[in-house]
C-alpha cells in the first residue's frame, strides 16, 4: 500500500448516544463537521465538544485523524491498516466513513502515542 497521509484536526469532539426515536437537535446541522448514525437500536452523534447536547451518554475529548482523500471505492484495506496499527498500540478508536474518506477518532490523551505508532508504519501525519 502506498504511503497514506492522515491530517490531525485541531478540534475536540464528543460522541453522544441517544435513544433511536430522539429528535435530532437542529444546531447539530450548523456545525462545520458532524456525524449522525441511526439504527433501530440507537442514535449516535459526533459533534465538536463545545456544542452541549442533552444526550443519554457523552464521551468527551476525542481527536480526529482524517485520511486524506478522496478515496475510491476500489481502494481496500485503508481503515484496516490504520485501525490495525492503532490496535497494535492498544489505542481504542471510533471510526467513521463518508463517501470520500475515513475519519478515525482517538482519545486526546492517546493522540501523541497514536501519531508515534502511525509514523512507525510510514503514515504521513499533518495538521488540518
Amino acid at each position: 500500500m502506498a504511503r497514506m497521509t492522515l491530517a490531525v484536526h485541531s478540534q475536540l469532539y464528543s460522541i453522544h448516544s441517544f435513544s433511536p426515536d430522539a429528535p435530532i437537535a437542529p444546531e447539530i446541522f450548523q456545525q462545520e463537521m458532524f456525524f449522525v448514525g441511526k439504527t433501530k437500536d440507537e442514535l449516535s452523534v459526533v459533534v465538536p465538544t463545545h456544542l452541549p447536547l442533552d444526550s443519554l451518554e457523552e464521551e468527551k475529548g476525542w481527536r480526529c485523524f482524517e485520511v486524506m482523500g478522496p478515496l475510491g471505492f476500489s481502494m481496500t484495506g485503508i481503515l484496516s491498516s490504520v485501525s490495525g496499527t492503532l490496535a497494535d498500540a492498544e489505542i481504542s478508536i471510533f471510526a467513521i466513513s463518508t463517501f470520500d474518506t475515513d475519519y478515525i477518532l482517538v482519545k486526546k490523551d492517546k493522540l501523541a502515542q497514536a501519531i508515534t505508532a502511525l509514523k512507525k508504519k510510514n503514515f504521513i501525519i499533518t495538521e488540518y
